[in-house]
């Protein structure tokens, strides 16, 4: 599945990608040099961050899980048990 991003977000990152070289390089870039340059970034160096979360998000649900008869574990057989208290 390749990674794509809205026109929305392509526009906007080509705009910053422009705003980078005027204000950090000796020479500008155009928007169809930018647009090139995001997708070549997209499909080169995007794959890693995407899997990086995947990842994360992975670990964080294995958490979730891990912990979830802690957070939902219901006492069986407790009916005596409250019954005698109430006395």
């Amino acid at each position: 599945m390749p990674l794509q991003l809205s026109p929305e977000a392509q526009q906007q990152a080509i705009a910053s990608i422009e705003r980078y070289f005027r204000e950090h390089m000796e020479e500008p870039i155009g928007n169809v040099a930018a647009g090139g340059l995001l997708k070549f970034l997209v499909e080169e160096i995007g794959p890693v961050f995407y899997n990086q979360g995947v990842a994360d998000a992975q670990e964080n649900l294995q958490a979730r899980v891990a912990e979830l008869d802690v957070e939902v574990y219901h006492e069986a057989f407790s009916y005596w048990n409250q019954r005698g208290r109430r006395k």
